[in-house]
C-alpha cells in the first residue's frame, strides 16, 4: 500500500519545496512509509474549486484502492471552500483511506480522530473559504467604484479583467494576477519575474499594485 501526498501552489513561480518536504517528512516519520511507497501529486492553480489535474488524479488513485493514507501540508492547500473540503475529506475516508493535514494536526480516518477534530477541521475549513469570499468581495467593490471611470469604459481592461458591453468582469486569469501581484507585495517575488509570469511588463504590475482594490 502506497501513501499520496498531495501539495498545491496558485501559479507556476511559486515553489512546491516547502510543502514537499513538510508531507515527504511526516510521512516517512509519522506513517512508516519508503520512499518507493510514495506517490506524489501535485497542482499549480486555484484551490477554490476542485477540477486540477493533481486534485483529479490522487482521487481516481486512490478509488483504485492502492492508497493508504493521504498526507496535506494544510487544509487550504486542499479546498478554499468548506463544501468542497467536506466532500473531499469524506471521499476519502469512505474508501478506507486515512488523510492528514500536517500544519494543522489534523487526521480522518484513521481510527485516532478524537471528537473534536471535526469540529476544527470545518472552522479552518470556513476560515479559508472566508478568506477567499472577502478577497472576491472587494475586488466587486473595488469594480464597482471604478466603473464610474471613463478611462475603464474606454481604455483597455486592467490586467486580470475583460470588458463585457462596456463592464469590467474578471478574466480567466484573475485568480493567477492576484496570487502573483500578493505574492510581489510580500516581495516573495520580482515584479520582472511577475511580469514574465503575467506575460506583461513591469510597469504594468506597478500600475497594478497602485490599484490595489482591483485585487
Amino acid at each position: 500500500m502506497s501513501t499520496a501526498c498531495y501539495v498545491r501552489v496558485s501559479t507556476e513561480e511559486q515553489n512546491l519545496e516547502r510543502q514537499l518536504q513538510s508531507v515527504q517528512s511526516y510521512a516517512e516519520e509519522k506513517l512508516d512509509t519508503e520512499l518507493s511507497d510514495l506517490q506524489i501529486f501535485r497542482d499549480k492553480s486555484t484551490g477554490t474549486d476542485t477540477s486540477r489535474s493533481g486534485y483529479r488524479d490522487m482521487m481516481e488513485t486512490l478509488e483504485g484502492g492502492d492508497v493508504e493514507h493521504v498526507v496535506v501540508h494544510e487544509i487550504s492547500r486542499l479546498a478554499r471552500s468548506l463544501q468542497d473540503l467536506e466532500r473531499t475529506v469524506s471521499r476519502i475516508t469512505d474508501n478506507d483511506v486515512a488523510i492528514h493535514f500536517v500544519r494543522d494536526s489534523l487526521s480522518f480516518g484513521d481510527g485516532k480522530e478524537q471528537p473534536m477534530n471535526r469540529l476544527q477541521m470545518q472552522m479552518l475549513g470556513a476560515f479559508a473559504e472566508w478568506q477567499a469570499r472577502v478577497k472576491q468581495m472587494n475586488t466587486k467593490e473595488g469594480i464597482a467604484a471604478r466603473q464610474k471611470v471613463d478611462d475603464y469604459h474606454h481604455g483597455r481592461p486592467p490586467l486580470g479583467f475583460e470588458k463585457d458591453d462596456g463592464q469590467l468582469i474578471e478574466g480567466e486569469n484573475y485568480d493567477q494576477v492576484c496570487a502573483v501581484l500578493d505574492m510581489v507585495q510580500k516581495e516573495e517575488l520580482s515584479k520582472r519575474k511577475a511580469a514574465h509570469e503575467l506575460n506583461t511588463s513591469r510597469s504594468t504590475i506597478s500600475r497594478c499594485l497602485e490599484r490595489e482594490k482591483l485585487y
